[in-house]
């Protein structure tokens, strides 16, 4: 059984991402930063069906939280075997004369900072055993350009960036490293906004004739977590629905 830390699953993407690997037969640690009790709702349902998890709450943006939080993890759970870099704030479409830097530095939080700090946490233990796994949940958006999203393109184009640099670095001691970009996923956070306008713009630009759902990426993301992606190292993965081919 290996463990796995799923930062940001009390909710969306994060929260069927840890079933499905909870159902693959992972020890899953539940990341939440506030949401204490959906996260809690997530570790109940993945007990129910007979799964092993349970929440560790820490926000992977501060240094001595993720210190404390992987401290924790180890103590009651032992060895981390896989992290899934998903937790990501709020990234609203602004016009370019717009934005500040601040709103990039908060997107580089997530895509950078989180993934770097919960390395450093791991990686000389990774590397003494000889295994470890990272995912990092980037996004097709990289490679489409969103106009008035700069922010969190490159934030996300980042992530890409530690991804090749980190599985080329790693890959020596067996550790994978490797990205998913998820194409236009509805989840709650979405609920606020005009999804039914976003999904009729969006769904012509994909060969398939429906929108991916939650299951499609956390698909994905157990496959990388698998013995079977053992000699899968460095690569992005578009799960979009053909949205980005090539």
């Amino acid at each position: 059984m290996k463990t796995v830390l799923v930062t940001g699953a009390s909710r969306g993407l994060g929260r069927v991402i840890a079933e499905t690997l909870a159902k693959d037969g992972h020890r899953v640690a539940v990341n939440c930063a506030n949401s204490r009790s959906a996260a809690e709702d997530v570790v109940e349902a993945i007990r129910t069906a007979g799964g092993e998890a349970d929440v560790f709450q820490f926000d992977v943006t501060e240094a001595d939280a993720v210190m404390a939080g992987i401290a924790e993890l180890h103590q009651r759970f032992g060895a981390l075997d896989c992290i899934v870099n998903n937790a990501v704030g709020h990234h609203d479409v602004i016009p370019l004369e717009e934005q500040t830097w601040e709103d990039h530095l908060f997107q580089l939080e997530f895509s950078v900072k989180a993934p770097v700090l919960l390395m450093a946490e791991v990686v000389a233990g990774w590397k003494a055993r000889g295994s470890g796994r990272i995912i990092n949940i980037g996004s097709e958006v990289v490679n489409i350009g969103n106009a008035q999203f700069a922010h969190y393109v490159g934030a996300k184009a980042a992530m890409l960036g530690l991804t090749l640099s980190w599985a080329s670095e790693l890959g020596p001691f067996g550790i994978n490293v490797n990205l998913i970009e998820p194409g236009f996923i509805t989840v709650e956070r979405h609920e606020e906004m005009a999804k039914d306008k976003m999904i009729a713009d969006y769904l012509p630009h994909l060969p398939f004739n429906r929108m991916g759902k939650p299951k499609d990426i956390a698909g994905a993301v157990a496959f990388l977590a698998s013995d079977a992606a053992s000699f899968v190292n460095g690569q992005t993965l578009a799960v979009n629905g053909g949205r980005t081919l090539g």
